[in-house]
């Protein structure tokens, strides 16, 4: 396609910016549309995903027939059959009546299939014989049935890794995957950002009327600089937040950052950018790195503490020594628990304790994490999993895999 029939497909579907990598993405979905082959739509979330799907169903021979898009990861696992297949009257408790299901209200047009890394692997094993064969069965039903429906799939998951780990199985990839679209990162984009910001400060002035905000140049900059780990998703909130609350409409850089979070390129330079060839994806990524780092400083300064005490050869009392031997002396009185004999009667000061280092476990820190967020939102899990950026599936597996129920 022209550039000029492209852009008119970016105004049709309110994509803004000129970034190639996006342009070319938006020409894949439409040379591919007329036919039926099957697309898996990967990228982080909030890249703005939900609209491929659209394009190559507006653009295919299915256009007249339903465009039924469905969040995997919100539907509960004993569900997802039944939405996704239908069920038989009676087939489970509660089933009071019979239910077609999206692939049978769907027959002629096109399923979105949204976050479908989170699809259980017996429903995957079930989408697959659809891909195979367009054959399903309900739930309660030995009758086979046939459906007609081109199937869009996207993830914010590595479903390579996944398919390593056991979640998602190999030969639904390769369906799925015929054709292939990776929408790419706010932060890849480069003057795109400026460009989305004018859309959404414009945008929120027109809703709530009021003149639009506009930044300066060092706002810009910030703009630019930050990685955006939430992507359009959280450019457009900030917009939103700003445009509100702020009374002078020209934004500096100062006032920007505030608006911010924390993790951010100004603040955590190793962290947000390539750390030893690492790469981050999401901001609890980014806490996990930074709280592991914490771990080992720690343990290298109880460690230090240990060596000190057993290389002394006085009655010399034990913080003393440390004080006069290391730097760390403000870090030392909180660190120094492996001790079993009290510090205050040099003359009855044993052999140090064994040295055992602490490790401070993902799981714990994802436990509590979860705990909180919990707590935050009066145990409202939908509310919980959005503050984290996860699905409610995995909030509920994870509520379960912890004993947080």
């Amino acid at each position: 396609m022209t550039r000029t029939e492209i852009q008119q497909v970016k105004l049709r579907f309110g994509i803004i910016g000129n970034n190639e990598t996006l342009t070319r993405d938006i020409d894949i979905a439409i040379q591919v549309a007329p036919t039926d082959l099957s697309v898996l739509i990967t990228g982080e979330s909030g890249v703005g995903k939900e609209s491929f799907p659209q394009i190559i169903h507006q653009y295919s021979k299915r256009k007249h027939g339903q465009y039924i898009a469905v969040n995997c990861g919100a539907i509960p696992e004993g569900t997802i059959d039944s939405e996704l297949f239908g069920h038989e009257k009676g087939a489970f408790t509660g089933a009071i009546g019979e239910r077609k299901g999206y692939f049978g209200e769907a027959n002629g047009g096109t399923i979105f299939l949204d976050e479908v890394g989170e699809l259980p692997l017996s429903t995957q094993a079930r989408l697959l014989r659809v891909l195979e064969s367009g054959e399903f069965i309900k739930v309660g039903s030995s009758k086979v049935q046939k459906t007609d429906v081109r199937i869009v799939a996207a993830t914010n998951v590595n479903l390579m890794d996944a398919i390593v780990e056991g979640r998602f199985r190999e030969d639904l990839y390769y369906r799925l995957n015929t054709v292939p679209i990776q929408v790419p990162a706010l932060r890849e984009r480069g003057e795109d950002v400026l460009l989305l910001f004018r859309k959404f400060a414009n945008d929120f002035a027109e809703k709530y009327r009021m003149p639009a905000i506009q930044l300066t140049d060092d706002a810009k900059q910030v703009l630019l600089a930050y990685s955006w780990p939430g992507n359009v998703r959280q450019l457009k909130n900030i917009t939103e937040q700003i445009s509100i609350i702020e009374t002078n409409r020209e934004i500096n850089a100062s006032i920007l950052q505030s608006y911010l979070p924390i993790m951010n390129t100004q603040r955590f330079p190793a962290v947000i950018g390539n750390q030893g060839g690492k790469s981050f994806e999401s901001e609890r990524e980014i806490l996990y790195t930074v709280l592991f780092d914490m771990r080992q400083e720690v343990a290298e300064l109880k460690k230090m503490v240990h060596d000190l005490m057993a290389e002394r050869t006085s009655n010399v009392p034990l913080m003393s020594t440390a004080v006069a031997t290391t730097p760390h002396t403000t870090t030392l009185p909180t660190i120094i628990r492996a001790v079993k004999t009290p510090i205050s009667e040099p003359a009855e000061i044993s052999e140090p304790a064994e040295y055992v280092e602490e490790s401070l476990s993902l799981d714990e820190v994802e436990k509590e994490m979860i705990r909180k967020a919990l707590e935050r939102h009066n145990g409202k899990r939908k509310n919980a999993a959005q503050d984290l950026n996860i699905s409610e599936r995995t909030l509920y597996r994870k509520i379960k895999e912890y004993g947080l129920d």
